[in-house]
């Protein structure tokens, strides 16, 4: 699937205090969320579906991602 991103508004948390190794959100077209690399804006993003977004957002709270002990 291709989706034209030249246009979408990337922003970063704002919890990034000005860092320069994090990920850019933007809303794209449908629904869809786009993450990227914010030290290679012009690289891959990847696309989420709403529920795939919602999906990821709810394991990081959970802590579906944290790595082991």
């Amino acid at each position: 699937m291709n989706i034209d991103l030249s246009g979408v508004n990337w922003f970063k948390s704002s919890h990034s205090s000005g860092q320069t190794d994090c990920v850019e959100v933007a809303w794209v077209e449908g629904g869809r969320v786009g993450v990227r690399d914010s030290k290679n804006p012009t690289g891959p993003a990847l696309i989420f579906t709403p529920g795939g977004w919602d999906a990821f957002t709810a394991g990081v709270r959970d802590g579906e991602f944290d790595r082991p002990a």
